[in-house]
């Protein structure tokens, strides 16, 4: 089978794997216990959300409308935290260990290099490109007003 036919089957999967296990931890610990885990890992993944989603959200937002993925590629790894985020929204155990698991800090960066990362080797981890002289040059705006070439040498 392909891997189109293998993420299908575990998406219809998924929800009967999370039933079964919500059953084993309602029968371990009890279904309050269980109910309260699943509520508390819906909160903190919107927590996770709120606090490190939007600027994500919004990055991705501008990737989307300008047709290309390279800024969401650029910022892999906070893309990892958002799909953690968005695990843990959903209810389910399975869905929250693989979550916490993303949240874990070298295996994110290792997700977020896997998936993109800093795909330039010029490119550090503060998005700053370093370039050699040759690779750039000043191209002037013509919507600015004209400077003097001394005012622009200070």
């Amino acid at each position: 089978m392909n891997m189109a036919k293998w993420v299908l089957w575990a998406l219809l999967a998924m929800p009967i794997l999370e039933l079964a296990a919500f059953i084993a931890v309602a029968a371990t610990i009890g279904f309050g216990w269980a109910l309260s885990l699943i509520f508390a890992g819906s909160v903190a993944g919107l927590l996770i959300l709120r606090h490190a989603g939007g600027a994500h959200i919004a990055r991705i937002r501008v990737a989307l409308g300008q047709g290309t993925f390279t800024a969401f590629q650029a910022d892999s790894k906070g893309g990892v935290t958002l799909l953690a985020g968005i695990l843990l929204v959903i209810p389910g155990f399975i869905s929250d260990v693989v979550a916490l698991l993303l949240l874990v800090g070298p295996l994110r960066r290792r997700i977020g290099d896997l998936f993109g990362g800093t795909a330039s080797k010029g490119q550090q981890e503060d998005g700053v490109v370093d370039l050699a002289p040759e690779q750039w040059h000043r191209i002037p705006n013509p919507s600015l007003p004209k400077q003097r070439r001394d005012e622009h040498e200070q």
